[in-house]
């Protein structure tokens, strides 16, 4: 990656969260949220916010290459988690305008997220994060140098670390942009 397409890509993955409070002032005007598309785009919801509380329980931010948890997985279960829920309040919008609207800016804001990501990753980790990319040490890396420690692939979820990796902002998002639709729906005259 160029070091300008390096600059731009940090830039989306930076005002990838104003820009959702943007595109969420969009998607609470054009919603038309019913109670059958509430009920299913919030179960939606929960399960992506679910993994996203998952992950963050296993994540040690800049510290090391986590492989327990959902990471023994997948590489980035909190942006598959993002983009679940992106998708469940799509549903609950009950707009296919919106669904093209979520998809595109989820697309670009998380391509560009797990591209800076993995640059940087690879920057302070090397062959370690590259291991573990290509599942060769199923302990995976801890540290710089790449030496796991035994507790790696078996560390337990950690509802205190979920709370350090502040996931409860994540949880308050989507619960506002849910009542927000709700509140909408019940605005119409769905309730």
């Amino acid at each position: 990656m160029t070091e300008a397409t390096l600059a731009v890509t940090r830039r989306l993955a930076r005002w990838r969260v104003p820009a959702g409070f943007l595109l969420a002032a969009v998607v609470f005007w054009l919603a038309a949220p019913t109670r059958s598309s509430l009920i299913v785009g919030g179960a939606v919801a929960v399960v992506g916010e679910s993994l996203r509380i998952w992950a963050a329980g296993h994540l040690r931010k800049s510290s090391e290459v986590t492989v327990s948890g959902p990471y023994k997985y997948f590489a980035h279960p909190l942006y598959v988690g993002s983009a679940i829920m992106g998708a469940g309040l799509a549903i609950a919008s009950h707009r296919l305008s919106v669904v093209g609207l979520v998809a595109v800016y989820l697309l670009v804001t998380i391509v560009a997220a797990v591209r800076s990501e993995e640059t940087f990753l690879r920057e302070r980790f090397g062959e370690g994060y590259e291991a573990y990319r290509r599942g060769a040490n199923a302990k995976g890396p801890s540290c710089e140098g790449g030496e796991p420690s035994s507790d790696d692939a078996t560390r337990r979820f950690s509802l205190t670390q979920a709370a350090a990796n502040r996931e409860y902002r994540a949880i308050a998002g989507v619960a506002v942009a849910w009542l927000l639709l709700f509140f909408k729906a019940t605005y119409n005259g769905v309730f």
